[in-house]
């Protein structure tokens, strides 16, 4: 029965529930350290489901790369909320703040900043796929040889900085409030919980309207032309538009078809790997034309 519940469930209770109390919460003024709480609700519940539902049961064990992870997720979620704390100071400086439509509903506000968000970041994200310098940085994150909710925070902080700056900024520009911001933070790190997520969880038809781990393995496919796909963060709507939406129901997920075949000696080690952008022997181009070979069955578009 809590097979069951987590299969179907799960998603909904971190996308409605984790993310619905955020937004109750902060609307009725509540501190935001309930936010933080509710975060650490969200991790804790990542890891059980990913306990007791796994997808690939290989997965939820350590790799020697959990420390590594943990050091990437404190970093990068920290510049987050340094991120949130500033609002005040910049939104000073913008002079079209007034442009936030401040008398909707708080939860429509949120929604808003959530789709705004997510063409900002689906884009640089895309274009860090065609782009070698970009590449460089998000090589990091696609080192992962393995599915689980810690390892969606797995970026270099600079590319994680580019990443959010280009979903905010558009944001700060027309005013956002940082009770928007709050809740928008919060729903980032649920999302690359759940988008990384080893848990075995369904969401039926919405699997092509939401960017979740079903959808997201295959963009960590190891073979460059075949991984550069579903780039969106929130939703897949940017990559139909994009072209770039890809899913076989079918297909078969391990660690052996995740990372990258061009670099599979990418440093494991948090301080190599900060490094590694910087040398003249990193990851310096986009991903080259290295196809599926034709005994894997290819993803279907």
């Amino acid at each position: 029965m809590h097979r069951i519940l987590i299969r179907y469930g799960y998603a909904p209770f971190m996308l409605v529930g984790v993310n619905g109390t955020a937004v109750w919460l902060t609307a009725v003024g509540a501190s935001k350290l309930w936010l933080l709480g509710l975060l650490l609700v969200a991790v804790s519940c990542s890891f059980a489901a990913e306990r007791v539902l796994p997808y690939e049961a290989s997965w939820s064990a350590s790799q020697g790369d959990v420390g590594r992870d943990a050091a990437h997720s404190f970093v990068n979620e920290s510049l987050i909320l340094v991120s949130v704390a500033i609002i005040p100071l910049l939104a000073a400086l913008v002079p079209a703040a007034g442009l936030w439509p401040g008398t909707w509903p708080f939860v429509t506000q949120v929604l808003l900043a959530v789709f705004i968000a997510d063409a900002g970041i689906t884009l640089v994200h895309y274009v860090s796929h065609k782009i070698g310098l970009l590449w460089r940085f998000h090589a990091v994150h696609h080192s992962v040889k393995r599915f689980y909710g810690l390892n969606g925070l797995m970026k270099h902080p600079l590319h994680q900085t580019l990443e959010m700056s280009a979903g905010v900024a558009p944001l700060l520009l027309i005013g956002m409030p940082v009770q928007v911001a709050s809740v928008l933070a919060l729903a980032v790190a649920v999302q690359l919980l759940l988008q990384h997520s080893n848990a075995d969880y369904r969401v039926g038809p919405l699997t092509r309207v939401l960017a979740l781990n079903e959808g997201h393995r295959f963009h960590h496919l190891k073979w460059a032309g075949v991984g550069d796909v579903n780039f969106g963060l929130f939703t897949l709507v940017w990559d139909h538009l994009l072209g770039t939406y890809s899913y076989d129901p079918e297909r078969r997920f391990t660690s052996e078809v995740l990372g990258m075949a061009a670099k599979p000696d990418y440093p494991v080690n948090y301080l190599a790997q900060l490094a590694e952008p910087f040398k003249a022997s990193g990851a310096c181009h986009a991903p080259p034309v290295n196809h599926e070979p034709e005994a894997q069955e290819q993803p279907v578009r």
